[in-house]
């Protein structure tokens, strides 16, 4: 057996728009998905009945069209979804919505039953009175799961070791997808199995979003969430895999490359727009991220 997604019509992959298919082992694909237009991205293809689908929003989200579209499901920022039909093959459209990063991951009932096989049972779908019935559940990702993803599109990883590491990070999000709740998850920052501290870390984002052209310090930022600034430091960190401003720098360089796309605006109006007073630092920051200067990125040339 095997699954491979491509982006149909004449869209190809680019450095905005990427498709990445992988083959973990027989019975295991994952799939790696961004979409930095400002358009949706549309999949298609049957699902086998033997896969057990899971889909995961590191950000952004996608919807999920059934019954020639007559049925959405909605998949939500840093949220899951499991989808399982023994009964029939699924056909599935999925709609990348705009500043999406998804994992797709398939593995057949098999394979799962195989890595789990003392705890089998109690695992809903492949409990033996449930086997030939279908099963969906949808939930919020934890912070060591969403690290865990982020981490494969943020990895310098490449060459024949970039393989190895994407089949051990498949089995480690199956590992803690599946870690038992009264066990809870072995944070490297304990304090985040408080989902209240987990909340506040989450409101620090979207406040850095809200604010990205005169973002708060860190003092302000953790008086605003209610956290102490290590907490808030090291807490942010375990979530998404990076500092605070080191999100923040690169959610402001994404901007401005969707700002640049438009063709509105010039290389210093860009730079004033997403918080730089000096546009020579934005220039530098933004080759640094991209690999190409704004205005060689204006002219189409390809990102390294």
């Amino acid at each position: 057996m095997e699954l491979h997604f491509e982006i149909g019509g004449t869209e190809k992959n680019t450095p905005k728009r990427k498709l990445e298919n992988t083959r973990i082992s027989e019975g295991i694909f994952m799939v790696k998905v961004e979409n930095q237009e400002e358009k949706s991205l549309h999949l298609k293809r049957d699902i086998d009945q033997s896969l057990i689908q899971f889909y995961f929003a590191v950000e952004g989200g996608a919807v999920f069209h059934f019954n020639q579209g007559n049925y959405r499901l909605q998949l939500e920022n840093e949220k899951s979804l499991l989808f399982y039909n023994p009964l029939m093959v699924l056909p599935l459209e999925i709609e990348i919505l705009p500043s999406a990063k998804l994992v797709f991951l398939y593995i057949t009932v098999e394979n799962l039953h195989r890595l789990f096989v003392e705890e089998s049972e109690e695992i809903a779908f492949l409990n033996k009175e449930n086997i030939n019935k279908k099963f969906y559940a949808d939930r919020p990702l934890p912070p060591i799961l969403l690290l865990t993803i982020n981490q494969l599109f943020q990895s310098g990883v490449k060459g024949p070791a970039r393989q190895v590491f994407e089949k051990a990070k498949a089995y480690e999000i199956l590992a803690l997808f599946f870690n038992k709740e009264e066990g809870k998850d072995v944070e490297q920052c304990p304090f985040l199995n408080d989902e209240e501290n987990v909340e506040r870390i989450r409101l620090a984002k979207r406040i850095l979003v809200q604010k990205m052209t005169n973002p708060p310090t860190l003092k302000e930022l953790s008086r605003e969430i209610g956290l102490n600034e290590y907490r808030l430091k090291e807490g942010f960190r375990n979530i998404y895999g990076k500092t605070v401003f080191q999100f923040l720098n690169d959610y402001r360089l994404d901007t401005a490359r969707h700002m640049l796309d438009s063709g509105k605006l010039k290389v210093n109006d860009t730079a004033y727009q997403i918080g730089y007073t000096n546009p020579s630092h934005f220039i530098a920051a933004f080759k640094k991220k991209f690999g190409v200067t704004p205005k060689k990125y204006l002219t189409g040339k390809v990102i390294s």
